[in-house]
């Protein structure tokens, strides 16, 4: 059994692999704030950033027996709830489709180089996807996220059906959400890991 004194993160990593409550109790004390600091930084909505930071701890606790923490302790939270950030990203980027991600981070103007340039690369991956949907699926996909025309304006256009325009729509949302997560990765992984 381990005292009582303040534990270093390679006693907590140790306690914990013996199912020891209190070193979870310690690491969830010690590193709570600064996890949220950088979940927060990132989203900018003090909601999501607690969200994320319990389901972390809830899944680290969960998965305790699992987690092989080699080097540093606060290196390895830092990086898994980095990976917790781009998965809450490209879930809510699927759940309000791609252009809730464009306003997600930028709806207040940012000017900073990187972020310029992350929002430059991400665009440049939708687009990238977009490009891949066939032809039909591409137009009326651009027509109702680009041009914001309903189901049924989009059908008198191109002469469908608006359940066949439901259907291009649903099959091109599919498609976006396999290749998203890898969007988000190569443009903005850099930028959300730093």
């Amino acid at each position: 059994m381990y005292n009582q004194h303040n534990h270093t993160d390679e006693e907590l990593i140790e306690m914990l692999r013996v199912n020891e409550v209190v070193a979870f109790k310690k690491i969830y004390t010690k590193y709570w704030y600064d996890l949220y600091l950088i979940t927060n930084k990132r989203l900018r909505s003090k909601e999501a950033a607690e969200e994320i930071i319990q389901n972390f701890f809830t899944t680290f606790w969960v998965n305790r027996g699992k987690i092989n923490i080699t080097g540093s302790l606060k290196a390895y939270l830092h990086s898994a709830i980095r990976y917790s950030i781009i998965d809450y990203l490209a879930k809510e980027a699927t759940r309000n489709n791609y252009l809730e991600l464009l306003s997600f981070h930028y709806g207040e103007a940012t000017n900073t180089t990187e972020e310029i340039i992350f929002m430059k690369e991400l665009e440049s991956g939708i687009d990238d996807v977009i490009s891949k949907l066939p032809a039909k699926c591409r137009k009326v996909f651009e027509l109702s996220r680009k041009e914001h025309k309903s189901n049924k304006e989009i059908a008198q256009l191109l002469g469908l059906s608006e359940k066949t325009v439901e259907n291009h729509i649903t099959n091109a949302l599919k498609y976006f959400r396999v290749h998203y997560k890898v969007i988000l990765i190569a443009s903005g992984f850099a930028w959300l890991l730093r």
